[in-house]
């Protein structure tokens, strides 16, 4: 498989295969059912796409674990009388 290097607007830690290769291991088929086969396939492979594309970036988990646990404590005249836990 030769991989490439998107050009114009796509990210630079795209990368995508240039060919693509599949082995049947058994049977016998048409190449009918070998171009349905791919359809298929080059289908699902869009789909896939589209569905990270909606999702957007995920965020890593180093990230999440930079969120505030709780609010700021505001000190200050009184604030600890109004205290009630």
């Amino acid at each position: 498989m030769t991989l490439q290097r998107p050009t114009g607007d796509a990210p630079d830690h795209s990368f995508f295969p240039a060919t693509s290769e599949f082995e049947v291991v058994a049977g016998r088929p048409t190449p009918a059912e070998i171009a349905a086969v791919t359809a298929v396939m080059a289908s699902m492979i869009e789909d896939l796409e589209d569905d990270q594309r909606v999702q957007g970036p995920r965020v890593s988990a180093w990230q999440r674990s930079q969120r505030s646990v709780r609010a700021p404590m505001n000190p200050g005249a009184g604030a600890w009388r109004s205290f009630s836990g």
